[in-house]
């Protein structure tokens, strides 16, 4: 008998984690952190999995530290099998493990400078050895190959246009097809090819992120209207980006603007190294690319470059960003403002009316991006209280999760329905709205993952 626990992301959107058992075989689903509310951050110091070195293999959707974030400790605890993922995901684990674990290291340090820690000392939750220890265990595999996992059980991995490398998991155990659809992305998006889809499952495992939220269609007018408002005050905007894929696009969207006219070329400082390391990595894997991304590199352009792009790999280069005056767009990482260079931004400028904060990805409860999206008038980071007076704006359209409808569009590409679905990745409210959805549009059997509940396969 196989059966499936859900560790993480079960009645919350982070901490990814999916537990696969049959006979004395274990496969763990992704294994990411809990980002967000402090009572959620908490459970990433608390044990996960029973005797991690029993486990056989761990098979990635994708990089999102939600999703992978976990593994450095998974190896700490004395896990030493593979884990796979596609060529792409294994390239951003190569960049984006190291970073979580200095991002931890730094902030421990800095806590135990600044006394504002309640342990003595205090600890990163791993250390950049373990990172690397991880990454030691990678085994790239191809898209649409079949791939042996343990004994009794093999994987296939799909394209699902979330960010590079983002898979969803055909997960063969004996006779049941379990599918785990990982973060789908989003149709007719830029750089990236459309979900692909998947003909059958016995159980499916599927995203909720907005399950209860459609993405309005126009980004690019949105982010031209604000470039140009920003022009024409002389403001700054400041933009908190995830450093994989949110960057790249919104790269890609202000070249497109540049060269159709519609906005002014602005200085862009892009000031997050593990961006600027990403972007590379997206340039060398062409296999995730959509074809409108393939006939622009064709013609010799630089889709991910505009005009005035200015990288700030250094501490030097990024304060001196500190004396830039508007109008000007700073990218920074990380995406909900949880840490990374762009506290420093934040810190700087959002006393100053004249600033514009730019929110383009989804806000998990608990984050400094999610206060700012409820209208917080006051954040704290850095150890000190910053007023908010900054304009907050946003643009939901260039989020890279499906919504409600193309979940549904998605799901459509099944040839019969599963037997058993399984929502994750979503909080309640997202959950229901979607099994609402799914059982009108197709009739399938579906409900909320509950978490740390174990069913049968």
């Amino acid at each position: 008998m196989a059966t499936l626990q859900f560790l993480g992301a079960a009645g919350t959107v982070t901490g990814s984690m999916h537990l696969v058992v049959t006979g004395d075989r274990r496969i763990l689903l992704d294994c990411g952190l809990f980002q967000g509310l402090k009572a959620l951050r908490l459970r990433n110091w608390e044990p996960r999995l029973a005797d991690p070195a029993r486990l056989d293999a761990v098979v990635l959707s994708h990089a999102h530290i939600d999703h992978s974030g976990y593994l450095p400790l998974l190896v700490r605890q004395g896990f030493r099998g593979p884990i796979y993922c596609t060529a792409g995901t294994a390239d951003l684990l190569g960049v984006v493990l190291p970073d979580a674990a200095h991002l931890q290291q730094e902030d421990a340090e800095r806590a135990n400078r600044h006394g504002y820690s309640k342990h003595e000392p205090a600890l990163p939750l791993y250390t950049v050895d373990d990172a690397y220890a991880a990454l030691r265990l990678v085994r790239p595999a191809g898209y649409d190959t079949t791939f042996p996992v343990a004994d009794g059980a093999a994987a296939v991995l799909r394209r699902a246009g979330h960010i590079l490398g983002s898979a969803t998991v055909e997960l063969a155990v004996g006779a049941v097809r379990l599918v785990f659809s990982g973060d789908l992305g989003r149709y007719d998006r830029p750089i990236l090819c459309d979900p692909e889809p998947v003909p059958a499952a016995d159980v499916l495992l599927l995203e909720a992120t907005y399950g209860n939220r459609p993405h309005p269609p126009a980004a690019e007018d949105d982010l031209a209207r604000i470039v140009r408002d920003a022009a024409q005050r002389g403001g700054v905007i400041v933009v908190p980006a995830f450093a994989v894929d949110r960057t790249q696009e919104l790269l890609w969207m202000l070249h497109g603007l540049e060269r159709a006219g519609r906005v002014p070329a602005l200085p862009v400082y892009l000031d997050s190294p593990m961006a600027i390391e990403v972007t590379e990595i997206y340039r060398r894997h062409p296999e995730d690319y959509d074809a409108e991304m393939a006939r622009a590199l064709g013609a010799g352009e630089q889709p991910l470059t505009p005009e005035q792009l200015h990288i700030a790999r250094t501490e030097q280069e990024s304060r001196a960003i500190n004396a830039v005056r508007g109008p000007a767009i700073i990218v920074s990482s990380s995406g909900m403002a949880a840490g990374g260079r762009v506290l420093h931004h934040l810190a700087q400028r959002l006393p100053d009316p004249g600033t514009t904060v730019l929110l383009v990805g989804f806000q998990a409860q608990g984050t400094r991006g999610r206060a700012l999206e409820d209208g917080a008038r006051e954040l704290k980071m850095l150890g000190q209280v910053v007023p908010v007076r900054a304009t907050v704006a946003r643009i939901d359209a260039l989020s890279a999760h499906a919504d409600c409808e193309e979940i549904l569009r998605w799901l459509g590409g099944f040839a019969t329905a599963p037997r058993k679905t399984y929502l994750v990745h979503g909080e309640p409210d997202g959950c229901a709205a979607l099994a609402d959805a799914i059982r009108a549009r197709y009739g399938w059997s579906v409900r909320a993952a509950e978490d740390g509940a174990t069913v049968t396969l």
